[in-house]
């Protein structure tokens, strides 16, 4: 793992504990944790898609918001890692 990496996903960790805070939970977010499982509601997950947008300055293409990206916190890593990715020649 490159220290950017490392970077993203405490980021989203910290996004992720943030709007568990204020829906007065606590819970140990886990890079494998599924998210529903620590306690976010699919409003949450708007949230969540919301506050990954506003931190990294990107978009998330309608394409990438899927179940499966938001999963957990390792799903959206990969998902936000692949968007901040310098675009290859098509």
């Amino acid at each position: 793992m490159q220290a950017f990496d490392t970077d993203v996903r405490n980021r989203i960790i910290k996004l992720v504990k943030g709007i568990l805070e204020q829906n007065s939970l606590s819970a140990d977010v886990t890079p494998a944790a599924k998210l529903v499982d620590v306690g976010l509601t699919s409003m949450d997950m708007v949230n969540l898609m919301l506050g990954v947008e506003a931190e990294f300055d990107f978009t998330i293409p309608q394409s990438e918001i899927t179940p499966e990206n938001f999963q957990s916190v390792e799903t959206l890593e990969r998902m936000v890692t692949a968007q901040l990715q310098p675009a290859t020649a098509a």
